[in-house]
């Protein structure tokens, strides 16, 4: 495209009253049709519907537009729709530029409509000044080896791996363990069926190992991870050797283990206390001791006690496993058990006492949705007594002779009371995997607060981490429920399709650019990128007829996410970041503290 006046359109959303109700809208772009450049300003009252979309598409056409700018709302949900109908009418999409004057502007000015209007105007102004130095940009393609990678062999690795499968791609199925199945193989049974949970994933297993497009390593773990989305090179050390293969996207579903609270409740001191994974492991090898009376003391480690987060599925399970320990197949009867009232559960427990006494201490249940919370109606129904604590009062365990007993405060009756159970069991929250710090550092990708696997965005990007190529699912990310874990596994292995069914990837053009004849070698870009994305090489100069080898920095334009840190660390100003250039900028700061701006500024 070459070079022409700028001729810029500027597009002022009401965007309701998010904006127009605390800004001057039409003040605002009577000021815009003053500013240089600008030949065409409008409102509307949402930008984003398709009548605000027709009138951008127009304008470029009527009034000849080679700049736009929108001011509006979010730019992380809303650019992307402003850039590709732009290009629709036939404009680059990097000669747009976005102006956000809601969370900038009009949202923390909501009591100062008159300066939330002026500083609406400015940095409009603002916009208007960078927008007039665009350039138009070309996004590089990358090629993509259409191959996967999936960490973790239990019921989110397997699931995905399948999908990727049977899509065609051929996948590397890493687990670390000698046999697919992961944590549910420890299960006794699913709450969402009552049957056994080895045999509900012995399909699945089978469904993995017949299948010709995977490779399934198992007692195998990552060793070593090179390259970037689409080429990644990794190497697998396991069965006393390595397997090296190079492939386009790579599915963390390494998942969890469960907390071992040892120093509470009696647990790693007396003989019947033990965590939830413990007790269901007793049930399903049939090991489990003859009893009258079981306690569940939920939140053990967990919600501030040790460990800060709520591990979501503990309540649930506990409750199934109380159900199956008074004897009443809980999946059957949920239904039935959200009509029962008040009454028929009364007359449920006085005509029929459970063979067990159940007891759970809890916080308060946590069984979050209609299916999940009929089944708690159902246990009290069946006579499971639900005795709650607070933080500061939690049960106490000591043993008196060979017995256990239970010291607790009744909250309801306000009474200090005394059991003595045959077994307690501990529901622990589930933890990330002890190699977890490593992979992480591997993979390039963050653990967040609680050490399982951050996502780049938990609404926009959930599945994705912020290392492009490389996605999440499971337990690894949080505790979830196996359907959740399931689903996430599906959207995951959706993510990591599209570039490999695409063939290449397309590196967005904000990137950073290496001047090599300004270029010293110095290394200091090497150093400061957060993304590894710049590298030094031996490159040959030709001085005074004279060939040297000398060192050049390069930018990876697949990796690099034009943070810009390399530009402002370059000694020598030789790294330019594309549609961030220095006047550009410089001319949007000159309108901000007042400053005429003419086009050419650097």
């Amino acid at each position: 495209m070459e070079q022409t006046e700028p001729r810029i359109g500027v597009f002022v959303c009401h965007c309701g009253v998010n904006i127009g109700g605390f800004v001057d809208v039409p003040d605002v772009v009577r000021y815009v049709k003053t500013l240089p450049n600008v030949v065409h300003a409008d409102r509307n009252l949402y930008t984003c519907a398709d009548d605000g979309l027709a009138a951008i598409r127009d304008a470029i056409k009527e009034r000849d537009l080679n700049r736009v700018i929108v001011a509006s709302c979010t730019p992380r949900t809303h650019a992307p729709l402003f850039k590709r109908t732009c290009e629709e009418a036939g404009l680059n999409k990097y000669l747009f530029e976005f102006v956000n004057i809601r969370e900038h502007c009009s949202w923390v000015h909501m009591k100062e409509p008159e300066k939330a209007t002026e500083k609406a105007k400015m940095l409009i102004a603002m916009g208007v000044a960078k927008a007039a130095l665009l350039e138009p940009q070309e996004e590089e393609r990358v090629p993509v080896e259409p191959k996967a990678l999936v960490l973790g062999g239990g019921v989110a690795g397997m699931t995905a791996a399948l999908s990727l499968a049977n899509q065609g791609f051929e996948t590397y199925l890493v687990e670390k363990e000698d046999k697919l199945g992961g944590f549910v193989r420890n299960l006794d049974t699913l709450y969402q069926t009552g049957k056994d949970a080895l045999e509900s994933i012995t399909p699945l297993i089978d469904k993995v190992t017949a299948n010709k497009n995977i490779h399934i390593l198992t007692s195998s773990t990552l060793k070593d991870v090179e390259g970037y989305i689409g080429n990644y090179e990794v190497t697998m050390a396991g069965n006393g050797g390595e397997t090296v293969a190079k492939v386009g996207a790579i599915i963390v579903a390494t998942g969890a283990e469960e907390y071992k609270p040892a120093g509470l409740y009696g647990y790693g001191e007396y003989e019947n206390v033990v965590t939830l994974k413990e007790f269901e492991r007793m049930e399903k090898e049939k090991t489990l001791p003859a009893t009258k009376s079981v306690a569940f003391i939920q939140c053990a480690g967990a919600r501030g006690q040790v460990l800060e987060y709520c591990s979501r599925i503990c309540c649930t399970n506990a409750i199934k496993s109380a159900m199956k320990l008074v004897g009443t197949e809980a999946p059957e009867t949920l239904p039935e058990a959200g009509r029962v009232g008040r009454r028929r559960r009364r007359k449920a427990v006085a005509s029929a006492p459970p063979e067990v006494e159940v007891t759970i201490f809890n916080r308060g249940i946590t069984t979050y949705g209609v299916e999940h919370e009929l089944m708690y109606n159902n246990a009290r129904g069946m006579g499971i007594r639900f005795v709650k604590y607070t933080p500061e009062n939690p049960p106490e365990v000591s043993r008196e002779g060979d017995r256990l007993v239970i010291s607790y405060h009744n909250e309801t009756l306000k009474t200090d009371q005394t059991m003595s159970p045959d077994l307690i069991v501990l529901s622990t929250p589930l933890v990330q995997i002890p190699e977890a710090e490593e992979l992480s550092k591997m993979l390039k990708v963050p653990l967040g607060r609680d050490k399982f696997f951050f996502e780049a965005h938990v609404k926009l990007r959930p599945l994705d981490f912020a290392t492009d190529g490389i996605y999440l699912c499971g337990t690894a990310h949080a505790p979830v429920f196996i359907d959740e874990a399931i689903y996430q596994a599906y959207g995951a292995a959706s993510r990591a399709s599209i570039p490999l069914a695409n063939g290449y990837v397309q590196a967005e053009a904000i990137t950073a650019v290496v001047d090599e004849e300004r270029c010293i070698g110095c290394g200091s870009c090497v150093d400061i990128c957060p993304y590894h994305a710049i590298e030094l090489s031996e490159k040959e100069v030709i001085l005074e007829e004279i060939t040297l080898a000398t060192r050049k920095s390069s930018v990876n334009p697949a990796v690099c996410k034009g943070c810009g840190t390399c530009v402002v660390t370059c000694p020598v100003g030789a790294i330019t970041q594309r549609n961030f250039t220095t006047p550009q900028i410089t001319a949007a700061i000159k309108v901000f503290g007042g400053v005429p701006v003419s086009l050419g500024v650097s």
